[in-house]
């Protein structure tokens, strides 16, 4: 199991993934967004998309749980 965690403070953009889809490492998760840049959050590992802890919309803090991959 890895729990994917923002690194920084920034808005939840967009989600491109859904709880239950299976992602290769690499594959983006979700979009951040801090002072007009784009930030895609990356899947460390490969594996299902077990639980997503945010939502559109959403502000996020440095150590914030984002997504949870089994």
């Amino acid at each position: 199991m890895a729990e994917v965690r923002a690194e920084m403070v920034a808005n939840v953009w967009k989600i491109v993934v859904s709880e239950g889809e299976v992602v290769e490492e690499g594959d983006t998760l979700v979009i951040l967004e801090s002072m007009k840049m784009e930030i895609p959050v990356l899947a460390e590992d490969a594996g299902t998309v077990s639980k997503l802890h945010v939502k559109e919309g959403d502000v996020v803090q440095e150590g914030d749980p984002i997504a949870v991959i089994e």
